[in-house]
């Protein structure tokens, strides 16, 4: 059901324009706990998919919200892999599910999370809805992270609403070439390069989580087929490859 904030969100007092009305779908509570924004390009590539995914699945393990703006890419993983400490701030009614190829994962973000939005039912998407979507994203955090932007990415407009309200902006290092609007905040000395996700969260006061048991590597200790695998659990047997943690020799996966 949609139901509209009724109390003051003093972290909205960074905007330019404390929001009219705010409507919600989920649980308020989240507001409550420490919040990361983490927002990205629409097209990552497959190191930012993987350490994006494990950021966010390590800042929520350890309680941390992470606020992101539903969009493809890398919104989407960071929300996917937060769940349930994950708030959504999308660009329209909260009756549309937009973009449509994340319908069922906004969803799950109503039913298990919180999905937020300055704008009534029926109100669809425009261009000037989505750079307030991102100053709302960045304002709700404590810090900023943009994990792959090229130059002249929409994700750098979030950059500047951090920089105008005083927050720290981070990001994953790339290689030349690669995610130039990123490189070029480093170059410039605007973020700091996360180069390790665990000695970055101590940064932040966050204990090191304790890895739960892992049903991936163990269906790996009896050696399956790279198919059988693929199989079972998709693309994650390409994550844990690029960790270290298994090797796949003539066809077979093995641990690392």
């Amino acid at each position: 059901m949609i139901k509209e904030v009724n109390f003051h969100i003093s972290k909205l007092d960074s905007m330019k324009k404390y929001p009219k009305e705010l409507y919600y779908i989920g649980d308020l509570h989240l507001l409550e706990k420490k919040m990361i924004s983490i927002v990205g390009t629409r097209k990552p590539n497959n190191y930012t998919k993987l350490f994006t995914a494990q950021l966010s699945k390590k800042l929520s393990s350890s309680g941390i919200v992470v606020v992101s703006g539903a969009a493809m890419g890398v919104d989407a993983i960071a929300h996917q892999n937060a769940i349930p400490n994950t708030i959504a701030v999308v660009a329209n009614g909260l009756d549309i599910h937009y973009p449509a190829i994340n319908k069922n994962l906004i969803t799950q973000i109503e039913k298990e999370s919180l999905v937020l939005s300055t704008y009534p039912i029926k109100a669809t998407a425009k261009t000037y809805t989505f750079v307030e979507r991102n100053e709302l994203v960045v304002a709700l955090g404590d810090i900023l992270i943009v994990t792959q932007a090229d130059l002249g990415s929409g994700s750098l407009r979030s950059v500047e609403f951090a920089l105008k309200m005083g927050k720290k902006i981070y990001t994953l290092p790339h290689r030349i070439g690669e995610s130039e609007g990123t490189n070029n905040l480093l170059k410039k000395g605007l973020a700091t390069a996360i180069y390790d996700i665990d000695g970055f969260l101590e940064s932040l006061g966050v204990s090191k989580t304790i890895e739960t048991e892992d049903e991936f590597l163990d269906f790996c200790k009896n050696n399956p087929s790279y198919d059988e695998v693929v199989s079972k659990y998709g693309s994650k047997v390409f994550e844990y490859e690029l960790l270290g943690k298994i090797v796949i020799f003539n066809g077979i996966v093995k641990l690392g």
